[in-house]
């Protein structure tokens, strides 16, 4: 094989991106504990919680908890003007796991995006404070608990009707175009992760690992798999605006006859085909996404319009839209295809889902015109 520097520059991007995860975790494992961003949830007592919601906190219980890609939990405040109870997220805290949020900057993106844009939106949770170490790593993040509200928590088992969809939609256009044209510098588009290099191998291991699976032709998006580093530029060119990056059902709420989208820890830039498509794609039917997907853009466009971006041209949104579904069929395949990321019903519906949209949308004969 040829070594040439197209290859060489996304190795040493990525090795270094690596090595600075590695350190940040070495690094919290030798002197952590005399940093002043707490390491665990048990740490959060008062007098950590007053000076990151900058009010007096008097006390602190733990109601529940449960741990992923960061730390979780629920708990109960007394104190001056606090609220009654509080949802905390943390960094994990295996080093394993620690360093796969180390690789997304997980807790370094959502402690940015609820202090620097969520004061602009709407569908967000409320932020009473947050904390980051650069040199650690370690972040703490305080937000409204929505469990104490009236809130209905889709997943993908539980697809969403047009209407909620149409909410879901209204709100992306609205974060759309609000950030329209000014995307933050750290930001960055989905194609250009320090990390891209390793997904064509992991879309390729999945398929070896799903081909044969009942039900779900998942070969048909093997250009997609063999091409992965071009179409994601593709779908990746500009304009750009602020996405989300994740809005699958699983992030999705309803309160008070509104949508909300939480875990703000992808946020990227890029065009909203993209985002459009995942979203769609993942929290519909197929039947019922084909029946109403050019409604629901077309909601979109005039939202996006209202809210301070463009009034996109519908054909060409369509198309960005149609190629933007390989990044729900890339996501879905390689969550089914490695495990471990979501339980295995839940995956491989979205996995059909993805593989029927790119079928419907003949997304791979568009993208290999354009290409």
């Amino acid at each position: 094989m040829v070594i040439t520097p197209q290859r060489v520059a996304p190795t040493l991007r990525m090795a270094a991106h690596l090595g600075r995860g590695m350190q940040r975790v070495a690094t919290d494992a030798a002197i952590g504990r005399l940093r002043s961003v707490p390491r665990t949830i048990r740490d959060l007592d008062a007098a950590a919680l007053s000076q990151i919601m900058g009010c007096t906190v008097t006390s602190v219980s733990l109601i529940g908890g449960d741990a992923g890609t960061s730390s979780r939990a629920r708990l109960a405040l007394t104190g001056d003007g606090v609220p009654r109870s509080v949802f905390v997220k943390m960094a994990a805290q295996t080093a394993a796991t620690r360093l796969m949020g180390e690789i997304g900057i997980l807790g370094e993106t959502e402690t940015r995006f609820y202090r620097e844009l969520s004061p602009e939106l709407s569908g967000v949770p409320k932020s009473y404070g947050s904390a980051f170490d650069p040199m650690t790593g370690r972040y703490v993040l305080v937000l409204e608990d929505l469990a104490v509200e009236a809130c209905e928590f889709p997943d993908t088992l539980h697809p969403l009707t047009q209407d909620q969809a149409s909410l879901v939609v209204e709100l992306l256009a609205r974060l759309h175009g609000t950030f329209w044209g000014r995307p933050p510098d750290w930001a960055y588009a989905a194609s250009a992760d320090k990390f891209t290099a390793l997904t064509q191998p992991l879309l390729k291991t999945s398929l070896r690992r799903l081909a044969g699976v009942a039900g779900v032709p998942v070969d048909k998006g093997r250009f997609i798999a063999e091409n992965y580093a071009a179409v994601a530029r593709l779908i990746d060119e500009p304009p750009h605006t602020v996405m989300h990056g994740d809005a699958h059902p699983g992030n999705v709420y309803f309160r008070n006859g509104e949508a909300g989208l939480l875990d703000w820890q992808a946020v990227r830039r890029g065009h909203p085909g993209r985002e459009l498509a995942y979203t769609l794609v993942t929290c519909m039917t197929p039947a019922d996404r084909k029946a109403h997907q050019q409604d629901l853009l077309e909601v979109y466009r005039d939202v996006l319009a209202a809210a301070g971006g463009p009034k996109l041209d519908g054909d060409e949104l369509g198309d960005r839209y149609r190629k933007g579904a390989l990044y729900a069929y890339v996501a879905s395949l390689i969550t089914t295809g490695m495990g471990g990321m979501q339980p295995d019903d839940i995956a491989l519906e979205g996995l059909r889902r993805s593989v029927a949209a790119l079928e419907d949308l003949d997304t791979v004969a568009l993208l290999e015109k354009s290409l």
